[in-house]
């Protein structure tokens, strides 16, 4: 009975202890065992409550290991073989046999030491590529939360302003600043008249996997914005608008279009 109460504080003491890159790879039962022996030297008596703490301060309040675990994805499989490469071995020694807080002290930090050292030279990413879009390639691991933290930009990209000449053709390109993936389909869409962002202006006009878009013949009534959506599965990437505006009509050499980067024009 005792040893099963001893139990559920400890469990209870190591779960409220920060999150961190130790506790997103090191189960509770190694912690247990890992602990079990722990021995304040000043009292000669076995403190498993300090261990946690000892294990809070070298792993999950450094910076410098929280740091070293902001990998790229799919690296955190790395992570966690590095981490248990430190600490395995010191469960299996440290197991039910006592041993004191110095000694702890000593071969927790130079395992954090070495976890940083190994974690460091791991692949980092490229990063995220602003204004928009859902980049999960430019994800980084957080050891704090246990998870990828995507790039935190919008979906809607800044509305490009094209003018052209009436009765020209034009074309525009669905451009994206980042790679996406292959299984993606493409809609395009469009609001009449006006500039706008306002996903219920708009009336779907292409689906495919095409990122372009044609206008063979400019008039008055493709003047509006036009908005290219990317989706993944049911995911949607991002979505990039291009507003018509502005038309020329007189000599030929009005038919210069103001273009701004990203969209391909055809007279």
């Amino acid at each position: 009975m005792y040893t099963s109460a001893l139990r559920l504080v400890c469990v209870s003491l190591l779960l409220c202890l920060s999150q961190s890159c130790y506790q997103c790879f090191v189960n509770v039962e190694d912690s247990l065992r890992l602990c079990w022996g722990h021995v304040l030297t000043e009292y000669n008596v076995r403190n498993v409550d300090a261990c946690f703490e000892k294990l809070d301060r070298i792993f999950n309040n450094n910076e410098t290991v929280i740091e070293a675990g902001r990998v790229g994805k799919g690296y955190d499989i790395q992570l966690k073989e590095i981490l248990g490469a430190e600490i395995l071995p010191l469960v299996e020694e440290f197991d039910q046999k006592l041993n004191n807080d110095t000694v702890y002290e000593q071969r927790l930090q130079t395992a954090a030491d070495n976890f940083i050292s190994a974690a460091s030279k791991l692949p980092r990413v490229s990063g995220c590529i602003p204004p928009c879009g859902f980049q999960s390639a430019g994800a980084v691991y957080n050891c704090v939360t246990c998870q990828y933290d995507s790039c935190e930009f919008p979906l809607d990209c800044p509305v490009e302003e094209i003018k052209v000449m009436e009765n020209s053709g034009i074309r525009m390109w669905c451009d994206v600043p980042f790679a996406l993936p292959t299984d993606i389909e493409v809609i395009w869409r469009f609001a009449e008249e006006v500039e706008t962002q306002q996903l219920d202006h708009f009336k779907e006009v292409t689906v495919g996997a095409d990122r372009l878009y044609s206008i063979p013949s400019v008039t008055l009534q493709h003047q509006g914005t036009y908005q290219c959506e990317v989706y993944s599965g049911q995911l949607s990437l991002i979505r990039v608008y291009y507003y018509i505006s502005g038309f020329c009509i007189g000599h030929p050499y009005k038919s210069k279009v103001m273009l701004k980067k990203h969209i391909r024009l055809m007279i």
